[in-house]
């Protein structure tokens, strides 16, 4: 009996070291400290466009180089080129990053190519400010009960991640991408909305999603996403 007590302590003791283990690596922000994770329910996570991480702890490799965005400004030809975060809590990135708010996100037209769906996930500036998008969006495909279809896309950590600045009028998109369900064989369904969550924002962006079925599991159904790059991807 004593050692079947010592056994049980010693398995909660375990159970109770791991839980904690997990909370502490899902909730990292990849400095050492331990925050809230955030999430939406039924939506998109934040997208993370810290430039050391990509909102899930793994690492996303950084540029300093430039980037540049087009689209109307009045005092502007249409381009402007972009700043690179230092990677420190006063960076130009985190003080002038654009918010939801002032934000407009649409689905550009597919790009197909060697089975697979090419998409471009394009952010506009409509506010009156130049702000700043960096790291990769948040994605879910959503039914019309408001259901999410399929886990969160991959994010590709290979991409690298650029600080880029939008006048009002300018865009940066980032891919998303999955291969072709019938050439694939993946288990399909009809999403009506693309929900987008700008980098290291809360608050989601509602697209209407157009363009058929996706895959939501089964072979070859993950569906995966870049950081944003400067323009539409058009």
């Amino acid at each position: 009996m004593a050692n079947t007590s010592q056994s049980l302590r010693r398995t909660a003791l375990l159970v109770s070291a791991v839980a904690v283990l997990g909370l502490t690596t899902a909730c990292g922000d990849g400095s050492g400290t331990v925050s809230s994770p955030q999430t939406q329910s039924g939506t998109a996570a934040p997208a993370g466009g810290d430039p050391s991480a990509d909102g899930s702890g793994t690492a996303v490799s950084s540029s300093s180089g430039s980037d540049t965005a087009t689209g109307t400004d009045s005092n502007s030809s249409g381009s402007s080129t972009s700043t690179s975060s230092t990677g420190s809590g006063t960076s130009t990135a985190s003080s002038t990053r654009c918010h939801t708010s002032e934000l407009r996100a649409n689905v550009g037209d597919n790009d197909p190519g060697a089975g697979q769906e090419n998409f471009p996930i394009v952010l506009t500036n409509m506010s009156g400010r130049t702000c700043t998008v960096r790291g990769f969006p948040g994605a879910a495909f959503v039914s019309a009960s408001g259901t999410q279809l399929g886990p969160n896309p991959v994010r590709e950590t290979s991409s690298t991640a650029t600080t880029v600045t939008l006048k009002p009028g300018q865009s940066a998109w980032a891919g998303l991408t999955f291969s072709n369900p019938e050439i694939s064989g993946a288990k399909t369904a009809t999403p009506v909305t693309l929900v987008v969550t700008p980098p290291d924002e809360k608050d989601p962006l509602k697209v209407t999603w157009t363009n058929g079925a996706v895959p939501v599991s089964g072979n070859s159904s993950s569906v995966r996403l870049t950081v944003f790059s400067a323009g539409t991807g058009a």
